[in-house]
């Protein structure tokens, strides 16, 4: 009925790093018994305000103390050591029995780069070497690669390897993904991109695969609250950080969900269409309008007494309505 989306983010004004990670662990837990389908677990590296570079590892630690949930991890696939992360990847499919799946890109940080000395120019042609031999370790082959024989062991419990997808927010991202035979899960729905992966995906011999191209006011940071004003006031700077963040990141982009230039809180509640906190009835017009409810409980550092608060009102106001009707 609804995600739950992390990326652990802890500004000075909001709870600590260790305070997040524990209450977002909980949170999958209780979560996954009352509506929540999946976990989605983001990555950036080196962000002044501690966003989460190992979704990995959250991952393992939310897989542990869960039994169905699934887990969606994005994951920057040039700055990584594909035999390691081959390990990494087939170790966690272990002990989720197969619940994680994988959505790679590029990434577009400049500083993340530097951060591992990996030539940003390069990035396509690196991705494309890695993937080809990530997917052949984690399909158990035995690779021969730059006169070395590897092998990943133990196995992942998938037969094939687990899911994974390509992510991105441009045309060009989107022929990758149909090169690949990979599914495409956008950033958002730059023009054209439905049409260059499914013939990307033809002209190299795959069939098409499943795509999400959300709209840029798609809701991505969504919140259900008794009163709305009341929530603003305690999460809008919370919000509005996340915003701005973002915003920095990608100056010029006018695509991807999720990125608003509010200068204020009052600005980003009266423009945007992606951080939004939805009554109880709003909530339940967007589900069964198609939407997704994508819970960000965290974002921007709220504190975890608030974010319990705000997640719990979901289950008291939103699931009953919605249960009923899936009974009828």
């Amino acid at each position: 009925m609804y995600s739950m989306r992390f990326d652990m983010r802890a500004p000075d004004f909001g709870a600590s790093t260790t305070e997040l990670y524990q209450a977002a662990i909980d949170m999958c837990e209780w979560a996954e018994t009352r509506g929540c389908l999946a976990a989605v677990l983001c990555e950036h590296h080196g962000s002044p305000d501690g966003y989460l570079p190992v979704p990995l590892l959250l991952a393992t630690a939310i897989a542990a103390r869960t039994q169905q949930l699934l887990l969606t991890l994005t994951v920057v696939l040039p700055l990584y050591d594909p035999v390691r992360l081959a390990e990494e990847m087939a170790l966690l499919d272990i002990i989720s029995r197969g619940r994680a799946t994988y959505i790679f890109g590029l990434g577009y940080r400049t500083e993340e780069y530097e951060h591992f000395g990996i030539d940003k120019r390069r990035r396509g042609s690196i991705a494309d070497e890695k993937l080809g031999l990530l997917r052949s370790l984690l399909a158990g082959d035995e690779v021969e690669f730059q006169g070395r024989r590897i092998r990943v062991t133990p196995r992942s419990s998938s037969p094939e390897g687990p899911v994974m997808m390509w992510g991105g927010g441009s045309v060009a991202a989107a022929r990758r993904a149909g090169r690949y035979g990979l599914g495409y899960l956008a950033q958002g729905d730059a023009p054209g991109s439905q049409h260059a992966y499914e013939a990307s995906c033809r002209e190299h011999g795959h069939e098409p695969g499943m795509t999400l191209l959300p709209q840029h006011d798609t809701p991505t940071v969504c919140f259900v609250a008794p009163d709305v004003d009341l929530a603003w006031r305690e999460l809008g700077p919370h919000l509005l950080h996340d915003a701005r963040m973002y915003a920095e990141w990608n100056p010029d982009n006018e695509v991807s969900a999720g990125i608003n230039h509010a200068a204020d809180v009052d600005e980003l509640r009266a423009t945007s269409r992606t951080h939004r906190i939805f009554t109880a009835d709003e909530a339940i017009q967007h589900i069964r309008g198609g939407g997704m409810l994508t819970l960000a409980p965290l974002c921007g550092g709220v504190p975890v007494e608030t974010a319990w608060k705000y997640l719990r009102y979901v289950e008291e106001s939103v699931m009953p309505t919605l249960r009923a009707v899936a009974n009828t």
